[in-house]
């Protein structure tokens, strides 16, 4: 290692910064954060700089460096911009055994600032040793994206008991079990979720030594989104990484369920039309079992679970065999893949409405509302009617929807597999046929279909398959 990693303890100490610029004032925000006393040497500062002076939140000395500024300094930051200058203050600071910093010029300085994941009182630094630093900010960007909102105040919380399990439990293995146990428990889940007062409870209970205070597993009902993976929540990626067991359906990218830990056992319950692997019934009882069996679960399905995703049967089967259920939803494929094709659901001027509706219901059995889904201004977003757009088609125009409304077809959506087929109410069907679309796809028809970035580009490269059809205006 070039450097030896280390965390400066400056609250209340006066560190110097040299120069008034943006540079400076990044530099300022960091030691402000650290409750350091901030001494600012430079004939003129930026805005923000300025605005701190003013409030006495920072003390200026206007005039350039001198050599006395140094010493007493817990730290010495310059800044200026002009390569001369940031040299001269590190060449007086280096001799006194003052920790420089010359931004960007590395090989001046006795110590570099990485770049920083703050979750007060965690705190992460990730340096490059100057040799890359936006790599360095690119890690700090997938950490940031781990690390739950909450991580600082689960921190936090552990701190607050460090002098009661002091006090109880031996130093040594007997208290590093103690804190393992800890970190993978309920109670840690229930300050994650911000339930802190359930979570002293829980707390009092692990300290006193009550062994059913770590709980009996969980359960997460995750959204996985319409498919890329960067489309994940935070949250998601979280509960994915801890899970012991992910439970998921056949549609979810395989890439997703990679997100999972190395060892946590996957179950594919996914149904495929005409061969359904598990009943709804035997998914619910395996999550209970091995929520039961003390595992963290997670529940991973496609786009959002409660939008045609049959989550709410879950929640309750869940809720019904007192299993802890979490939440976490997901981006549903009708704003995925409308925002893949670059299709507004809504626009002033053309949808003032939006409705989701399943494709399966359209059967004699199930009838929507036609009339209502036919109206004016208003945008459809058909889930799995693949099979039925034909038959939706049909029922949309015979109830009054103009046979050339603008329709777009997104298999796929937001995949590397993604095809985007716009055509026409009247020719909805015909297209899903010939151009041999199986889904997943999500049918979206209104004028903001034509909308749809590949309608250009798809209509250059191969003719309409099929012409509007006439349909009789009948019920």
């Amino acid at each position: 290692m070039r450097y030896f990693p280390a965390f400066l303890d400056i609250r209340d100490r006066p560190v110097l910064v040299v120069g008034g610029t943006e540079n400076a004032a990044r530099k300022v925000r960091l030691l402000r954060k650290a409750h350091a006393r901030v001494v600012v040497v430079a004939r003129r500062l930026d805005d923000e700089l300025a605005g701190l002076a003013r409030d006495g939140a920072i003390e200026h000395i206007a005039r350039c460096f001198k050599q006395d500024d140094v010493p007493g300094k817990a730290a010495v930051i310059a800044a200026t911009g002009r390569a001369d200058v940031d040299e001269a203050v590190a060449k007086v600071a280096r001799p006194r055994d003052v920790p420089v910093n010359v931004v960007d010029r590395p090989w001046a300085c006795t110590f570099i600032t990485p770049a920083i994941v703050d979750r007060d009182p965690l705190t992460i630094g990730i340096s490059s040793a100057g040799a890359a630093p936006v790599l360095a900010r690119r890690i700090r960007e997938k950490l940031e994206a781990m690390l739950p909102a909450r991580i600082g105040e689960l921190t936090a919380f552990a701190e607050s008991f460090r002098d009661a399990v002091a006090n109880r439990l031996l130093p040594g293995p007997q208290r590093l079990r103690f804190w393992e146990t800890f970190f993978d428990s309920a109670v840690a889940d229930d300050v994650l979720a911000g339930r802190e007062a359930k979570a002293r409870e829980g707390m009092m209970r692990l300290v006193n030594g009550e062994a059913d205070a770590v709980g009996t597993g969980q359960v997460a009902i995750v959204g996985a989104g319409p498919g890329d993976p960067d489309l994940l929540t935070f949250k998601a990626v979280r509960f994915l990484q801890r899970a012991d067991v992910v439970v998921h359906d056949r549609l979810v990218n395989p890439e997703i369920v990679d997100y999972a830990r190395r060892d946590a056992e996957r179950i594919d319950v996914g149904k495929a039309p005409g061969a359904h692997a598990k009943t709804q019934d035997e998914i619910n009882a395996l999550l209970i079992a091995h929520a039961r069996a003390g595992s963290k679960v997670v529940r991973l399905k496609g786009g959002d679970p409660f939008v045609f995703g049959r989550g709410g049967e879950e929640v309750s089967a869940l809720r019904a065999a007192n299993v802890q259920v979490e939440l976490v939803p997901g981006i549903t494929a009708a704003t995925g893949c409308a925002a893949a094709a670059g299709i507004p659901l809504t626009h002033r001027d053309h949808a003032q409405a939006v409705t989701f509706v399943t494709g399966h219901a359209a059967s004699p059995e199930a009838e929507p509302d036609w009339a209502a889904l036919a109206g004016a201004n208003h945008t459809l977003a058909i889930y799995m009617g693949v099979t039925t757009a034909e038959r939706v088609a049909d029922r949309l125009i015979a109830h009054g929807l103009s046979p050339d409304t603008p329709a777009a077809i997104v298999e796929h959506g937001t995949t590397e597999h993604e095809r985007i087929l716009p055509t026409q109410l009247a020719a909805l069907g015909a297209t899903v046929a010939a151009r041999g679309v199986r889904g997943p796809a999500m049918l979206i028809i209104g004028q903001v279909a034509a909308f749809a970035e590949g309608a250009r580009r798809t209509a250059a490269a191969a003719p309409d398959p099929a012409r509007p059809r006439q349909v009789a205006l009948q019920g």
